[in-house]
């Protein structure tokens, strides 16, 4: 038996010999002293002989009683527990423990914090919470884990005036003078890191479900005509996905809340889900088509979650991708019901490519991680399991067949609700409904790390096929994976399934479908491997394959998706070394009537930024020739909106316009700012409507000096005037892309000012342009200490991270990094800057390799001649 409270530290996991069953939760916040005060009364089940009580507790003071009066209480601060000790054992069964507790409202966006908005022209503090992953600890004493589900039930005393929500409908209310107490309904069981409060001054719009569920969307006072769209998303989520499931929405109302300091874009708390204002907010007049379609998305991702996460939670943050994959997979499946005019499968492979790019990092990690401590839960919501979670989903879902998949998932559904489970009794389900071997087959994709090139070789009738895990530094690692290959042939009417097992196979192809009546190879010998982009891995095409794909594309006989797969490819083969830049512009050069939103999307490759270091004599042809590829689609779309013009249209202006502008197209630059200065003179005029803004505002960025600084200070106007996030998102992010290095400092210094929000300083971090990086990682040596203080959490510090170092490509800076960074690293950041300092010894080798390229410059000309 345990002596002393020492033995639980340093440990992964809190004991299991106790827990919680009930949280009877009273909290008082104070927001005007940022403090709150609360008790808790916590029904516990002890299940195995122990004198201590071990539970999680963060930046709280505790004071503890139960029916038995404990002999001590002990808080370990950077193991974030408190053990409550007796003087004997505790008797098996259930008892009460009862708490006192005090903490700060912090700034910090996590834990119960306090964010500042403005009412009537004064600054007021909300009260909020943000608890995953492990910060519910910051609020309560609790068993903060996603295992201890348990039921809540919550009072809390507020300032009378104010709207006071949590996850469960009112039940009744009392008012004393200036203050009230609310008391809610006890919620179903549930995990900590799903509670959520929020009290502050709102208004909001409300709809109702086709199972007579209320839905309200609350955000600030005057603002709730901008909850609309995201409403009607929420509302018609809901019937989609109770069908999709089988089963109904959990609770009895849903709220969504538009809170203005938000680390993430948002939280599925049960039955109150909280955002960041951009992405739950839609003005017809402010905001972009790329807003709206962002507002959507995250929307969908959250309500999935109703579901998959908070009915069903994982066992642990090891299977944190069952949550987040899967609710950004069903998310797109949703909008894409609501939505088809936005093609949104075809968007998914933005998620996909994210997810390819950083997995081809030799510093990546497995979508199913060990976690040994609550600090390092943060690092992994990252591209590994959302974007790679989601896309190895499609990969199944596509494999298995549609219908198989969704009565499995309902299965799995029913099975688990109101419990946990793990990646193991997922596939379990699957396996059983569909007969396949499915755990065997995805256990390759979510137990190691990587992902495979094949390479693809056509020996007269035979297509030989070998696998290679794909690194970007060009090397190869050991993986090996069960690989679900799709294949077609001249068209898309016969396709081949198979799984490749071992390292090789070869397959029979029926050539004759694509010769011409002569037996010759006409324009449709072309082999596709991987069709519509549906797996997860890469294709290497010999010489033959390659020009019949490149004709292929020139003819127009490809889906979007297969066009962009393709692109996408080749782009990530030459910075890994496996094919030069000469071969990819060629490529590059078939996308040339292409006018599709989705593709060209894929087309703006980072190119000309490589370029610029590797061959600056060519620098300028290189993005010619990139405008070349998009000016004539930009021509068609001009800057004006057209009546009745497609959502993709809106988007691909937006896209092409910001693009010509980076790319340097004087003509796109000199509209822009003409379009600016009508603009900054009459702010109600159609001349820059939301969607093309973005690209104005860099415009007027590229022409501004230390010395000629009117457009920096016109736009400081705007962001000053305008109340609107989305807006001072767009002003953000364009402030430190100028050429000239003092503004970027400048930009830089604004952001640490308490006109930036914390929660925007990436805007400006990812608005950096190649001109001000050497300033931009100097400042940041310089305010490191001040960063680190101001920006704990993960996500945030990470870009700091992310946007200084990774711009740079060469050896000697990689050194001066990591020089910079010894013992100065953390938990919380490590991951980040061990990949970003991979991406700068990767575009150092890329370089090197692109220096020697034999053709290059002769054919940069020849295709800049043939363009003419």
């Amino acid at each position: 038996m345990a002596a002393s409270p020492e033995q639980f530290r340093g440990q992964a996991r809190l004991p299991r010999c106790a827990s919680p069953l009930s949280y009877d939760l009273r909290l008082r916040p104070d927001l005007a002293a940022c403090a709150f005060s609360g008790s808790a009364a916590v029904a516990v089940a002890v299940s195995a002989p122990t004198r201590f009580l071990v539970l999680n507790a963060a930046e709280l003071a505790v004071d503890g009683s139960s029916d038995l009066v404990p002999s001590e209480v002990v808080q370990f601060e950077e193991d974030e527990i408190v053990v409550i000790g007796f003087g004997q054992d505790l008797p098996i069964g259930e008892g009460v423990l009862k708490m006192d507790f005090t903490g700060t409202l912090n700034d910090q966006m996590r834990g119960f914090y306090r964010s500042k908005y403005e009412y009537k022209g004064e600054s007021r503090n909300m009260a909020v919470t943000q608890f995953e992953a492990a910060d519910a600890r910051r609020c309560f004493p609790c068993w903060d884990e996603p295992a201890f589900k348990a039921k809540f039930k919550l009072t809390l005393e507020v300032p009378s005036e104010l709207v006071a929500l949590s996850n469960m409908p009112v039940i009744k209310e009392t008012v004393h003078g200036p203050l009230k107490t609310v008391y809610y309904e006890e919620s179903p069981l549930m995990s900590t890191y799903l509670v959520a409060i929020v009290v502050g001054l709102f208004d909001y719009i409300e709809g109702s479900t086709l199972e007579g569920t209320k839905v309200r969307v609350y955000t600030q006072v005057g603002k709730s005509n901008q909850g609309k769209f995201a409403l009607d998303v929420a509302v018609k989520s809901l019937d989609l996905f109770k069908d999709y499931f089988a089963t109904p929405y959990p609770l009895p109302k849903l709220d969504m809340v538009a809170i203005p300091d938000f680390a993430a874009g948002a939280m599925e708390n049960y039955g109150l889900v909280t955002y960041r204002e951009t992405a739950l907010l839609y003005d017809e007049l402010l905001s972009s088509a790329s807003n709206k379609q962002q507002v959507a998305i995250t929307v969908a991702h959250e309500l999935a979650h109703q579901w998959f996460g908070n009915l069903v939670t994982m066992e642990w943050w090891t299977h944190l991708w069952l949550n987040e994959g899967f609710a950004s997979w069903v998310s797109y499946l949703a909008v894409e019901a609501l939505f088809p005019e936005w093609n949104n499968w075809t968007q998914f492979l933005d998620e996909t490519t994210s997810g390819l790019r950083l997995d081809a990092l030799a510093e990546s990690h497995p979508i199913e991680v060990d976690i040994n401590h609550a600090s390092e839960i943060d690092a992994i919501f990252d591209s590994i399991s959302y974007d790679k979670g989601a896309s190895v989903i499609r990969m199944l879902q596509s494999y298995l067949g549609a219908e198989r998949f969704q009565k499995a998932l309902a299965s799995y559904i029913k099975k688990y609700a109101y419990s946990n489970a793990k990646t193991e009794d997922l596939w379990a389900v699957l396996e059983e409904e569909s007969g396949e071997p499915v755990k065997d087959l995805m256990t390759t994709w979510t137990k190691q790390q990587g992902y495979p090139v094949i390479y693809a070789k056509l020996d007269g009738h035979d297509l030989h096929l070998e696998q290679a895990q794909f690194l970007s530094d060009g090397s190869s690692g050991p993986g090996l994976w069960i690989v679900p290959i799709t294949s077609c042939c001249g068209s898309y009417d016969a396709q081949k399934k198979f799984l490749l097992k071992g390292k090789t196979d070869k397959v029979h192809i029926d050539l004759t479908a694509s010769q011409n009546a002569g037996g010759e190879k006409g324009e449709n010998c072309w082999i596709k491997l991987n069709v519509d982009q549906t797996g997860f891995y890469r294709v290497k095409y010999d010489d033959e394959l390659a020009a019949g794909l490149e004709k292929a594309i020139k003819a127009n006989k490809l889906s979007l998706m297969d066009k962009i797969g393709i692109v996408e490819d080749s782009y990530s083969l030459s910075v890994a070394r496996k094919q030069t830049l000469t071969s990819l512009l060629r490529l590059l050069n078939a996308y040339r009537n292409e006018s599709d939103y989705t593709v060209l999307s894929h087309v703006c490759l980072g190119i000309d930024k490589i370029s610029v270091d590797a061959t600056p004599e060519l620098s300028r042809d290189i993005k010619q020739l990139l405008i070349n590829l998009l000016l004539s689609a930009a021509k068609t779309l001009g800057w004006d909106p057209k009546e009745g013009e497609s959502h993709l249209d809106v988007m691909l202006r937006s896209l092409l316009l910001i693009a010509l502008v980076k790319l340097g197209h004087d003509e796109t630059i000199n509209e822009g700012v003409r379009r600016f200065h009508i603009f900054i003179k009459d702010r109600k005029t159609n001349i820059l409507p939301p969607d093309t803004r973005k690209a104005s505002y860099l415009a007027v960025m590229r022409t501004v000096t230390t010395s000629s600084r009117a457009g920096y200070d016109a736009l400081l106007k705007i962001y000053r005037e305008t109340a609107e996030a989305q807006e001072k998102s767009r002003i953000l992010g364009s402030l430190s892309s100028c050429l000239d290095k003092d503004i970027v400092l400048e930009a830089l210094n604004f952001m640490l000012t308490d006109e930036v929000r914390n929660q925007d300083a990436f805007y400006v971090l990812g608005g950096i342009s190649l001109e001000g990086r050497e300033v931009a990682w100097a400042w940041l040596k310089e305010n490191w200490d001040h960063v680190l203080k101001t920006w704990p959490s993960s996500s945030l510090i990470s870009d700091f991270v992310k946007s200084t170092v990774s711009r740079f490509t060469t050896e000697e800076k990689a050194a001066e990094v990591s020089e910079f960074f010894a013992g100065k690293t953390k938990p919380s950041f490590e991951r980040a800057l061990k990949q970003s300092l991979e991406r700068v010894r990767i575009s150092a080798r890329w370089i090197e390799s692109i220096r020697s390229e034999p053709n290059l410059a002769q054919t940069v000309n020849e295709l800049l001649q043939h363009d003419m």
